[in-house]
């Protein structure tokens, strides 16, 4: 799937996130935000002037989310700019319960805030024996490589493969190679390894 897949999943289907930032005694806060809009430049979500969380978005221009449902998991984290009262119409027509909370003009109360470049992951636990992992990327943000990866020296000795819970690790080839769209990042691997040459990144 694409990053717009995954997108539209955050929005229209889970839709209720939890979302961190840092509070004014210096440790991560945390409330529940309702994503709103997404498009290919990235997501949207709106916030209340009055508000502290308002305040820590203002001042930190990041956050970190995390939303599941049904077995499946997508979590963000990156950049995000204030954008004022754009969208704010198409996110009370897309999200008609919004208008309830905050009927009329009283909506001028909020302000949006776009998520623009951020990096994450969608993960789905849905069918146990075979579970997925896929990278995000929102914008221009750095693509790090996370997981578990064997490197040169590797025997083939095919302990890594006895060990492993989702069995993704290709065994016909040395240095084996760890499928990182099925790896739960358990270690095991890493921890069986008699030479020692399997990665921990990121």
């Amino acid at each position: 799937m694409t990053t717009n897949d995954y997108l539209k999943i955050l929005v229209e289907q889970i839709h209720s996130t939890t979302v961190a930032t840092i509070g004014t005694d210096g440790l991560p806060q945390t409330r529940v935000i309702d994503m709103m809009l997404w498009d290919d430049k990235g997501v949207y979500f709106l916030t209340a002037k009055g508000k502290a969380f308002y305040e820590q978005l203002m001042e930190q221009s990041f956050i970190a989310l995390s939303a599941v449902k049904d077995k499946m998991s997508i979590s963000l984290r990156g950049k995000i700019r204030n954008i004022g009262s754009q969208k704010l119409d198409e996110i009370f027509e897309a999200n008609l319960y919004m208008q309830k909370i905050y009927p009329g003009d009283t909506r001028s109360a909020l302000e949006v805030f776009w998520l623009y470049e951020a990096q994450g992951e969608y993960f789905d636990i849905s069918v146990p024996t075979h579970v997925v992992r896929e990278g995000i990327i929102i914008g221009m943000a750095e693509i790090k490589q996370t997981g578990y990866f064997a490197g040169q020296g590797c025997i083939g000795c095919k302990l890594c493969y006895s060990v492993c819970p989702q069995k993704c690790i290709d065994i016909s080839v040395k240095p084996v190679v760890i499928d990182q769209n099925r790896c739960l990042h358990c270690g095991r691997c890493a921890e069986t390894c008699p030479k020692q040459v399997i990665e921990k990144r990121g």
